[in-house]
C-alpha cells in the first residue's frame, strides 16, 4: 500500500461540483443551518475527505449529495450540486432513483438501519442489481455470490442466506460495501466506511476501493474520522467545523502543516500506535477478582434436513478462560466473528452459555431473570451500534434515567440531577436530555450510551466498540473519562476494539482471539510490541499510519492463517487451542495457526 496520494485534480474535468452549498433542518427554535457555504470539487479516481468532529455537517454533505436529506425535517437552503453537469438540487424522487447505486453509491454509517431486516442477504442484494439492470434476473444469485467474495465475507454462500441481525457488525458492514460496489458507480460516497471493522478487513477494504478507483476511475467521498485512513486514502482533505469549511488542503500538506489551531487539535488528537508511553500495572496481584470466566464455551445451532433439526453448531466461543481484577483493563482483539462481543454478552447473560461466569464473586449459573438483577448492577455494557440499542420512541433523556429507576436507586429531581451530569461527563449539553436518538450524529448516540452505562457506578463495564462511532477528538475526551473513572472509582474495563492505537493507549493487558479461541495474551506491551503470533503480528501490520509520507506496510501472507471456520457438525468440535507461557504470562497458542 502507497502512502496517502496528493495528485490534486491534475487539470481532469470534475466528475462532482459542489458550489456555496447550505443546508437548514427544523428546531423548535426555528431553522438552523447546519451546513453553511460548502465549495469543493471531485475529480475522477481521486479521493477527497471530509474531516471534522460529529456534527459538523461531514454527513449531511453525503446526505445531500443523494438526495437523501430527511424530509422534512431538513432541506436544501441554497447552492449547486452538478454531477457531470446535471443539476441535483431540483431533481424529483424518481430521478434520483435512477441516479442513486448506479452513478452515486453509498456506505452509510449504521449498516444496521441502512439494511431490511425482514430480508436475506442474498435477496437484498439482487433487488440492487435487478433495479439497475447490472445482470438478468437469473444471473443476479451468481453476481451477489461474487460480490459477497469481492468484500471477503467468510463463507459467503451461507451468508446469502442469512438476515442482517444473523451476521456480526463488521459482516453487516461489508454486506452494504458489497451493495455500494454493485453498479460499479462513478462516485462512491463512504461514510464511515471502516467503522465496524477489524483492522484486518478495513486494510483489505481499503484495498478493495483503491482497486476499484484504479479500474474503473470511480472518485470517492470520503467521509471519516479515523485519520489513520485519511492519510492513507485522500488526495486532499476538507476540515469541517459546525457546518463550515476550516481549512481545506492537499493531505501531505495538511498533516504536515495545518494552518488552523482546530485542524491542528484535530491531529494531535490522533491515536499512534506505538506512541503509548509506559502503563503501570493498574491492578496488583491482591486485588479483587472482578470477574472470573473459566472453560466459557457460546454455540448457537444452525437447522436443517426435513424435519429442521439442528444439524451443526458455531463454536463462537471455544473453552476461553480469564479474570479481570478491580481497576484493570483487558482488551479483546480479534476480527469480526471472532467471539469478542459474545464474551461480552456471555457476562451480562445476554446468550446461553456453558463453563463458569463469576462477577464480584457471585456465580452466574442458574440465576433467574430477577436474581441477575443486582449483578447487573455490578457489570453494564456499552454496545457496538448506538442506533440499535437506542429505543428510538424515548428522549435520550429518558433512556439515560430508566436503569436508575429500575435499580431503585434515585427519584425526582434527583434523576434530572445524575442525568444532567452524566451528559456533562461524556461531552452533551443537558439542553439535549429532551431530544430523541435520531436528532443525533452516530458519535452523539454513541456517547449517550455511555452515559447510561455510567448511570448505575457499576464495578465492571464491558465496552463493545466504546468509541468507534467516535470523530478523533472526542474519542481521546471519553478515553480520558473512562482512565478517570477508573482511577476515582476502581472500574474494571473489559474493552472490547479493533483499533490497535486505542487498546495501546486503554489495557493493562491483551488477548487476541481467533474462531472463539484465544491465541495470544499477556501484557499491553508483551502482545502489541512483542508480538509472537502470526495472526497477531498480521493484525498490527494492518494498522493505518496517520502520516501520509509513510504509509501502511504490505499485509504479511496469510498463507500460515489457512481458512477455517468455527462450524462444526453435531457431535463435532474444534481442536482445543494449546497456550504456552513464553515469560511472565505471555502465552502463545502452539502451533501458530
Amino acid at each position: 500500500m502507497t502512502a496517502g496520494r496528493d495528485t490534486g485534480q491534475g487539470g481532469r474535468r470534475p466528475v462532482l461540483e459542489i458550489r456555496d452549498l447550505g443546508v437548514q433542518v427544523a428546531t423548535e427554535e426555528g431553522a438552523k443551518t447546519v451546513l453553511d457555504g460548502l465549495s469543493f470539487d471531485l475529480a475522477p479516481g481521486e479521493t477527497l475527505a471530509l474531516a471534522g468532529e460529529s456534527g459538523s455537517g461531514k454527513s449531511m454533505t453525503a446526505l445531500a449529495i443523494m438526495g437523501l436529506l430527511p424530509k422534512p425535517m431538513a432541506r436544501i437552503s441554497g447552492g449547486s450540486i452538478r454531477l457531470d453537469g446535471q443539476e441535483l438540487t431540483g431533481l424529483d424522487e424518481t430521478a434520483y432513483r435512477r441516479i442513486r447505486a448506479a452513478r452515486v453509491a453509498m456506505i452509510f454509517q449504521e449498516p444496521m438501519t441502512s439494511l431490511n431486516p425482514l430480508m436475506t442477504v442474498e435477496r437484498q442484494l439482487c433487488e440492487v442489481l435487478l433495479e439497475h439492470g447490472v445482470c438478468a434476473r437469473g444471473a443476479a444469485p451468481a453476481r451477489a455470490l461474487a460480490l459477497l467474495r469481492d468484500v471477503r465475507l467468510t463463507e459467503p454462500e451461507r451468508r446469502l442466506r442469512q438476515y442482517p441481525h444473523e451476521l456480526s457488525g463488521g459482516m453487516r458492514q461489508r454486506v452494504m460495501i458489497a451493495m455500494a460496489l454493485a453498479c460499479d458507480p462513478e462516485i462512491l460516497i463512504a461514510d464511515e466506511p471502516t467503522t465496524a471493522l477489524d483492522v484486518t478487513v478495513q486494510a483489505e477494504i481499503l484495498d478493495l476501493i483503491r482497486a476499484l478507483q484504479d479500474e474503473h476511475g470511480t472518485a470517492v467521498l470520503m467521509i471519516t474520522h479515523d485519520m489513520g485512513v485519511v492519510a492513507e486514502m485522500a488526495d486532499r482533505v476538507i476540515v469541517l467545523r459546525e457546518g463550515r469549511e476550516v481549512e481545506a488542503a492537499p493531505v501531505r500538506d495538511l498533516f504536515a502543516a495545518p494552518r488552523t489551531d482546530y485542524a491542528r487539535t484535530l491531529l494531535d488528537a490522533v491515536p499512534r500506535l506505538g506512541s503509548a508511553p509506559a502503563r503501570p500495572a493498574a491492578a496488583d496481584a491482591a486485588a479483587a477478582r472482578m470477574v472470573e470466566v473459566e472453560d466459557l464455551c457460546v454455540r448457537f445451532g444452525i437447522s436443517g434436513g426435513l424435519l429442521n433439526r439442528t444439524v451443526a453448531h458455531v463454536h463462537a466461543v471455544e473453552g476461553v478462560s480469564f479474570h479481570l481484577r478491580q481497576g484493570e483493563t483487558l482488551a479483546l482483539v480479534g476480527e469480526s466473528g471472532c467471539g469478542k462481543s459474545t464474551i461480552g454478552k456471555a457476562l451480562l447473560g445476554l446468550v446461553p452459555w456453558e463453563g463458569t461466569i463469576r462477577v464480584a464473586g457471585r456465580p452466574l449459573r442458574g440465576l433467574s431473570r430477577k436474581a441477575m438483577r443486582p449483578v447487573l448492577r455490578d457489570i453494564q455494557m456499552v454496545f457496538q451500534d448506538p442506533g440499535a440499542s437506542l429505543d428510538a420512541r424515548m428522549s435520550v433523556g429518558e433512556q439515560v434515567v430508566e436503569p436508575m429507576r429500575v435499580h431503585g436507586l434515585a427519584t425526582g429531581s434527583e434523576l434530572s440531577d445524575r442525568a444532567e451530569w452524566l451528559f456533562r461527563r461524556v461531552g452533551l449539553s443537558p439542553d439535549m436530555l429532551q431530544r430523541y436518538p435520531h436528532e443525533f450524529s452516530g458519535g452523539q448516540r454513541q456517547r449517550v450510551c455511555i452515559a447510561r452505562a455510567l448511570s448505575l457506578s457499576p464495578k465492571v463495564i464491558v465496552a463493545d466498540e466504546s468509541v468507534s462511532a467516535l470523530d478523533v477528538s472526542v474519542q481521546a475526551q471519553v478515553l480520558d473519562l473512562l482512565q478517570e473513572l477508573q482511577e476515582e472509582d476502581g472500574l474494571s474495563y473489559l474493552f472490547i476494539s479493533h483499533d490497535m492505537a486505542v487498546i495501546e493507549q486503554v489495557a493493562d493487558r491483551v488477548m487476541v482471539m481467533r474462531l472463539g479461541q484465544v491465541v495470544e495474551e499477556g501484557t499491553r506491551d508483551q502482545v502489541l510490541r512483542d508480538p509472537r503470533h502470526a495472526y497477531t503480528r498480521r493484525l498490527l501490520a494492518a494498522v493505518p499510519v496517520p502520516d501520509p509520507t509513510r504509509g501502511r506496510a504490505p499485509l504479511p501472507p496469510a498463507e500460515d492463517l489457512a481458512e477455517a471456520s468455527p462450524i462444526f457438525p453435531v457431535g463435532c468440535a474444534p481442536e482445543r487451542l494449546s497456550l504456552t507461557d513464553l515469560a511472565q504470562g505471555h502465552r502463545v497458542a502452539m502451533p501458530s495457526i
